[in-house]
């Protein structure tokens, strides 16, 4: 029998509840028509990108030498795209970046990685705060290191800064924030910031390094009600920011994203020495070449996200007059009622019987409640606010 790396086999033989969820919906619209599955299960926006980013692309393989625009970048990212990344985000946080704080990756997912394994040695703990994005867990044990989870405050998503406090140890070498959060929507607010970095200034003294912040913000952009979303290496100088244009732009499968290691982070040029070996090490030669420059020429743009935030009042009105307990997203396109009963698992299955895909919250590290993704047409939400009266009536 071959002698595998068992933790990979396990990976690879298993699915994520919400690839399983998703897989389930196609079986299941073959079977009684598309039109009749309510699938919420998988965050794949549903808003086109913008036709800037088609524009782009065909003047840019019609105006550059093709040897030029399908080859090798430098493994950090062209310059000239990590030139027009610094401007961006200069422009738009009235911040200081030049090209050499950008390290640009293959998505938010390799980015979150680069930075873990560049970060941690075995041992290490990693802070996560319920409700988390599941892969945080893969990405961390990657790494050689261990998640240490902070239960949600599920009154307002917020950070329980007692337990986290609590929490924190000699072993605690980072700390990962989301916001706008997968699966909840929240934004953290300057009240949360502000505390999160004076805790965080606070032990890193105490303990004689510092603990890093990585802040993963691929819904940075995706917002309603004119919510600002703090910028977080303003409160904290060892923050390290991941972004991706999958959500902003609707690029998912195009996987772009990158690293920014901001100047004030400590021992700058290590971190950000540790975050290029890590992409060697793990085989980013680069992140793809065409796409590195199409969403640099594009990253002030986003896709249409007020579609998003129809979908956000609709299923989110809808679904408290039906009589379910939901706090009201400010962002992304994921919304996070507690369920009917306090196994949130068999709710999200009698679910399916009424033909609504929601994936259970405890995958999430958050137990009853369960994420709906409403990054989907319209009309679906629509015709599903009956289906879900009816599995609320199924428990009177």
């Amino acid at each position: 029998m071959a002698n595998l790396n068992e933790r990979m086999v396990a990976l690879g033989t298993s699915r994520s509840v919400i690839r399983e969820l998703f897989e389930f919906g196609k079986q299941r619209a073959a079977e009684i028509g598309a039109e009749n599955v309510f699938d919420f299960s998988i965050g794949n926006p549903s808003v086109p990108a913008p036709d800037a980013v088609n524009e782009t692309a065909i003047k840019l393989l019609k105006d550059t030498d093709p040897v030029v625009i399908h080859g090798y970048t430098s493994a950090q990212g062209d310059i000239e795209v990590r030139k027009l990344l610094a401007d961006s985000v200069n422009r738009r946080f009235d911040t200081s970046f030049g090209p050499d704080n950008f390290y640009v990756s293959v998505g938010a997912a390799a980015a979150l990685c680069c930075c873990l394994n560049g970060l941690c040695n075995k041992d290490d703990e990693v802070i996560v705060f319920a409700p988390y994005f599941p892969e945080y867990k893969v990405f961390i044990e990657g790494a050689g290191a261990k998640m240490n989870l902070i239960p949600a405050d599920t009154e307002a998503f917020q950070i329980d800064f007692e337990k986290f406090e609590a929490a924190i140890n000699e072993n605690t070498k980072a700390v990962i924030v989301n916001s706008p959060n997968n699966p909840c929507g929240v934004v953290y607010s300057h009240e949360t910031c502000t505390k999160l970095a004076e805790i965080l200034n606070a032990k890193s003294a105490e303990l004689g390094h510092p603990i890093y912040l990585i802040a993963d913000e691929p819904y940075r952009e995706i917002v309603f009600d004119g919510i600002e979303v703090p910028y977080l290496p303003k409160y904290y100088n060892n923050t390290l920011v991941c972004y991706s244009w999958s959500k902003s732009l609707s690029l998912p499968g195009e996987r772009l994203g990158y690293v920014l290691v901001p100047d004030e982070v400590e021992e700058h040029g290590l971190v950000y020495a540790a975050v290029a070996g890590a992409g060697r090490s793990l085989g980013y030669v680069n992140a793809p070449g065409l796409f590195q420059r199409v969403c640099a020429m594009c990253a002030d743009m986003t896709a249409d996200i007020t579609i998003y935030e129809t979908n956000r009042n609709l299923l989110y009105n809808g679904l408290r007059e039906i009589g379910f307990d939901v706090v009201k997203p400010d962002g992304t396109f994921y919304i996070f009622p507690k369920t009917l009963e306090e196994d949130d698992v068999a709710f999200c299955e009698r679910a399916k019987q009424f033909n609504i895909l929601i994936v259970p919250g405890s995958g999430f590290g958050c137990p009853g409640h369960a994420r709906i993704s409403y990054c989907v047409p319209t009309e679906r939400i629509e015709r599903a606010l009956d289906a879900f009266k009816k599995l609320a009536d199924s428990y009177k």
